[in-house]
């Protein structure tokens, strides 16, 4: 799609004002330094964000906002476009791949509100008119986004792409991340082997974990080009093609005054949230749509979809991607099917999909669609609706007396078994706190049992605080089940990386911290996950006598602990007292409250 020179000398502005010399030497200084006329610098700002972070999840980012910046300043000079042109600006979160089991693991969801802060303290701040973000790893695109409906001036977003999968010497088999944390257990010569070959190049993670889901569900809510989302990070497009493709779509949307709130509507969250289940998406979905719902004005589970329509198009729409963590496929191989745009096209075939949505390339998803012309699925990779890969959606929500106001979270599609026409009961292990679970993990897995269920909790928004993914224990859970032929499920308040596989349940809520019912668990009670009813119950306190008793024991030992159970960790840091004091249960984005926020259903 191209526009240049059609729209760039349409773009208007008000007259310059009067020169203030105090404010604006400066500002004539900085575009010298940038090659741009100074007699320019009354004009709209434009504004590039980029993602960073301390791993190669980020590494590919500064080199394509350094092209779209030099595409930037050539159309401001050659066009005459009337644009100021100001530095990029950066704002990002810690990598999650590297510090899962770890305390740092708090601060990867407190990465996605600080990337909320600084993005919306550069584009309010500098009175920036029209944003271009490349985006990266999990949480920072979420909390770029937020900002940028937050401000609401004309914007598109790019992600920076997946890293392709490395080569197992051993096998000849792709591999990634997620088998490292599964080889956990292994000898340490083969633990250092596949770190050294499973990560070959730059980018974020490359299966349907939370990258791509969100990658894909920001694209299909009209914020990115569709087919930008499924190219590898090192993919040239992203270097040659895609800086020029921006910079048009930013001009249009100039033009034509679309801003963020006219394409992240509810019906377009709506789509992209049915994507999301068709890809067999991570469960983190349902954690940062409310989020991006809020920052678009709109109640998610009101205004989008309640609990049980979720659940319900859960059930009647199948997954069509053969993907890591349940399949066999990566990102790199859907692009090399088609991309995003073939799913997308697949869906609005059926009727799925409202094609009547704007999006950021001025057309409706289904005229953006049309003009891509994607083919046809190809049957392995990605599948059509009529064969799928699998025959329900990935994700499901559940309620009961764990989780009375339901939101607890399963992956149906990276469920391995356990299941017997579709319940599952268990015996619970408690554990408070991540770590003293990866302790047992580690110094006597053979203690855990065929359909044990282990309860991970004082882990949740509040609790933790942040809380954080829990994919090195879902890992080694797995690689231990698969060993032993046996199922040990496990529920938390905490969440899961979206490479998370097997019986897994999240964002259990109320959390611990807040006395939610998960606090009053106790070790072999019988747990019960039933996906045909969608609910999720602990026989025992179904007891009246047998759950008061518990909650004034709990009361008990919070009142004798200053109001705060003695298995919350006290903490120091800024981050982690802001969010244990301000953080939203699950259900609202799990987020630090603005005080605006009310209560969900």
């Amino acid at each position: 799609m191209s526009t240049s020179g059609r729209v760039s000398r349409r773009i208007t502005v008000n007259e310059a004002e009067e020169w203030k010399p105090g404010q604006d030497t400066q500002m004539v200084a900085t575009a010298r330094l940038l090659g741009q006329d100074p007699d320019k610098i009354h004009c709209p700002a434009w504004g590039l964000i980029g993602n960073l972070g301390d791993s190669i999840c980020y590494a590919g980012v500064p080199a394509k906002i350094e092209k779209i910046q030099a595409e930037l300043r050539r159309r401001v000079v050659d066009d005459d476009l009337q644009v100021r042109v100001i530095a990029p600006n950066y704002a990002g979160g810690i990598s999650d791949g590297q510090r899962n089991g770890t305390p740092q693991m708090r601060y990867s969801l407190i990465g996605r509100e600080s990337t909320n802060d600084g993005v919306c303290l550069h584009l309010e701040g500098s009175d920036i008119r029209g944003v271009i973000a490349v985006v990266a790893c999990d949480k920072p695109p979420v909390g770029t986004l937020a900002a940028i409906l937050e401000r609401n001036v004309p914007a598109v977003i790019m992600s920076d792409g997946s890293i392709r999968p490395g080569i197992d010497s051993r096998t000849g088999e792709p591999i990634d991340i997620i088998s490292c944390y599964q080889a956990a257990a292994q000898p340490a010569a083969e633990r250092r082997r596949m770190a050294l070959e499973a990560s070959p190049g730059h980018g974020s993670c490359g299966g349907m974990f939370t990258y791509n889901t969100m990658q894909s569900f920001i694209a299909t809510c009209g914020m990115e080009p569709l087919h930008m989302v499924s190219p590898a990070s090192e993919d040239p497009r992203r270097i040659k093609e895609f800086p020029g493709e921006l910079l048009d779509v930013l001009q249009l949307l100039t033009e034509r005054d679309i801003r963020p709130r006219d394409i992240v509507t509810p019906a377009a969250l709506r789509n992209a949230t049915l994507v999301a289940i068709a890809m067999g998406g991570s469960t983190n979905v349902v954690l940062h749509a409310p989020e991006l719902a809020r920052a678009a004005g709109i109640d998610y589970w009101r205004g989008v979809i309640t609990q049980e329509e979720f659940n319900r198009m859960a059930r009647e729409l199948p997954v069509l991607v053969n993907a890591w963590p349940f399949g066999r496929y990566s990102m790199v191989d859907i692009d090399a099917k088609g991309g995003l745009p073939v799913i997308v096209n697949e869906l609005l075939a059926a009727g799925v999909l409202d094609g009547t949505c704007m999006t950021c390339t001025g057309e409706t998803l289904a005229e953006q669609v049309a003009r891509l012309s994607p083919v046809a699925p190809d049957g392995d990779v990605i599948h059509p609706i009529s064969a799928p890969f699998k025959p329900t959606g990935g994700l499901r929500l559940l309620r009961g007396n764990l989780a009375p106001d339901g939101g607890a979270v399963i992956k149906l599609a990276g469920v391995e078994g356990g299941m017997e026409d579709g319940r599952f009961v268990g015996r619970a292990r408690v554990f408070d706190g991540e770590e003293s679970l990866l302790e047992a993990l580690t110094t006597a897995p053979e203690e855990f049992q065929d359909r044990d269920i282990a309860v991970i909790r004082y882990e949740g928004p509040r609790g933790a605080p942040g809380m954080p993914e829990m994919l090195d224990p879902t890992s080694r859970i797995t690689a231990l089940c698969r060993q032993r032929a046996i199922t040990i499920a496990l529920m938390t308040d905490a969440r899961f990386s979206g490479g998370s596989v097997g019986l897994v349940i999240g964002h259990v809520s109320p959390e611990a911290a807040q006395g939610g019912p998960i606090a009053l668990i106790e070790d072999g009670d019988t747990i019960v996950v039933d996906v045909n009813r969608d609910t999720l119950d602990c026989t025992e306190l179904d007891d009246a006598v047998t759950e008061a008793e518990r909650r004034a024991r709990w009361q008990v030992e919070t009142d004798r602990n200053a109001g705060t159970h003695p298995q919350v960790r006290p903490v120091s840091a800024r981050l982690l007292r802001r969010m244990r004091a301000n953080a939203l249960p699950p259900l609202q984005g799990g987020g630090v409250s603005d005080g605006l926020a009310t209560a969900t259903d």
